[in-house]
């Protein structure tokens, strides 16, 4: 069973008022009302809005890590020229290749992700889920925003980090490959050619069942 259940998350979600169309708080006491959209985008940099997305991978679950889609997409950028040498040596990023393997428009990737975000989701309110969250959803809301839309239209205001879930499972580290060996894991792949959005939001996922684990046999559960 997977169930994100860390005490203070749960008084931090009974404590802040719902805005519109979201799942009823808290959400362990809702959960058919809630899901979990455990994502991880690739892009030419770190600067949102200056460095654009080349691909992004979604896994969709439920409460309990039951996995209801997934998504993967990778994305011609406006400015492939804003892509450094030493971003493409690391997520493998290459025109060529990029048409290659079928690569979309930045329009076109949005109407694919927003298809599958709201058929996959139904009526559930979707908890984004990322390793050093802020990050891919800040990337991710500059695109929707290029294209019509916004972040806070899809999915809640509360953003799952999982370096914080680490932490506070007691892993006070940051670095995806130190959590890795802490939870038993292999680190996720640095090879240029495999690593992609979808094999982070799987990597993720493991992440996260390896840390409710660990909590459950520390009895830190939160229940």
């Amino acid at each position: 069973m997977f169930r994100i259940t860390l005490a203070a998350l749960l008084v931090l979600f009974t404590i802040v008022p719902a805005t519109t169309a979201q799942g009823l708080y808290p959400p362990h006491a809702h959960p058919d009302e809630w899901g979990l959209a455990i994502v991880d985008v690739e892009t030419t940099g770190l600067e949102p809005g200056t460095h654009e997305m080349i691909d992004i991978g979604a896994i969709y679950t439920d409460l309990d890590g039951r996995e209801l889609g997934r998504f993967f997409v990778r994305i011609h950028p406006d400015h492939p020229e804003r892509a450094s040498a030493l971003v493409r040596g690391m997520n493998g990023f290459d025109e060529t290749r990029w048409t290659e393997l079928g690569a979309l428009s930045e329009a076109d990737a949005v109407a694919a992700f927003l298809d599958f975000h709201d058929s996959t989701r139904g009526d559930r309110t979707m908890l984004f889920t990322a390793y050093n969250a802020y990050f891919d959803r800040n990337f991710l809301d500059a695109l929707l925003r290029q294209h019509g839309s916004s972040f806070r239209e899809h999915f809640t205001y509360f953003l799952l980090d999982i370096p914080s879930l680490a932490w506070g499972a007691g892993i006070p580290d940051m670095m995806n490959g130190d959590v890795a060996a802490e939870l038993g894991l292999e680190a996720e792949t640095s090879n240029p050619l495999d690593h992609t959005g979808l094999s982070g939001a799987e990597w993720n996922l493991a992440v996260l069942h390896a840390i409710q684990g660990r909590s459950h046999e520390t009895g830190s559960t939160g229940q």
